[in-house]
């Protein structure tokens, strides 16, 4: 059954500050777990959304201290809740219905949006629970079609993870079938950086 859409800002604030479940917990790599992460090649070009997003929305396009995700399974269920609640709360519509222009990066503050506006809303949302804003990176996929959409990559100390608003699974890069771009940067997210293949460790056993 999908969730009322929130009509204001109010409601993504009020779940932002809940209590953060994953602060403090010792991070783990469990056994047999694939640890994967995209290539990052050198800087590419901005997306014009994101250049336009940040001259409205300036404090969302600061930098942070570099530091990735503590994975615990209570950050893990954060970060799955998170993505689900946006995916049901947000209404999907293209920006030439909800703007009328082809491009437009924005909060859905009125539940509506597309999916760059599901992935820069993911981002706020774990950023005011406390989750470093350097490890949350919204990413250029094409699909299979080749198409272009937009995912949030959360990188973590035991691989990436991807935040879709096609799915409510928070899965691994290793598991995606999308081909990667482009994303920001973890040292400055006005600075994108081109993509390659996924790398992928499997832990052994213990």
């Amino acid at each position: 059954m999908r969730i009322a859409a929130f009509t204001t800002i109010g409601l993504v604030l009020a779940l932002a500050a809940a209590p953060l479940t994953g602060a403090g917990a010792k991070a783990s790599v469990p056994s047999g777990v694939e640890v994967a992460y995209a290539s990052v090649g050198s800087d590419t070009s901005i997306p014009f959304g994101w250049i336009d997003f940040c001259q409205r929305y300036a404090s969302e396009c600061e930098a942070g201290k570099v530091a990735d995700v503590n994975l615990t399974e209570a950050s893990m269920r954060e970060i799955r809740q998170v993505n689900a609640f946006v995916n049901h709360a947000v209404e999907a519509v293209s920006d030439m219905e909800h703007w009328g222009v082809v491009d437009r990066w924005d909060l859905p503050v009125d539940g509506k949006g597309d999916c760059e506006d599901y992935a820069l809303m993911k981002r706020k949302i774990l950023i005011e629970r406390g989750y470093p804003r350097a490890a949350l990176l919204v990413t250029v996929v094409r699909d299979s079609q080749n198409e272009g959409h937009a995912i949030l990559t959360v990188k973590t100390n035991a691989g990436e993870f991807i935040l879709d608003n096609l799915t409510d699974e928070v899965k691994p890069v290793s598991r995606i079938s999308y081909r990667f771009v482009k994303r920001q940067s973890q040292q400055d997210p006005n600075v994108w950086v081109a993509l390659g293949p996924v790398a992928a460790q499997k832990f052994a056993a213990r």
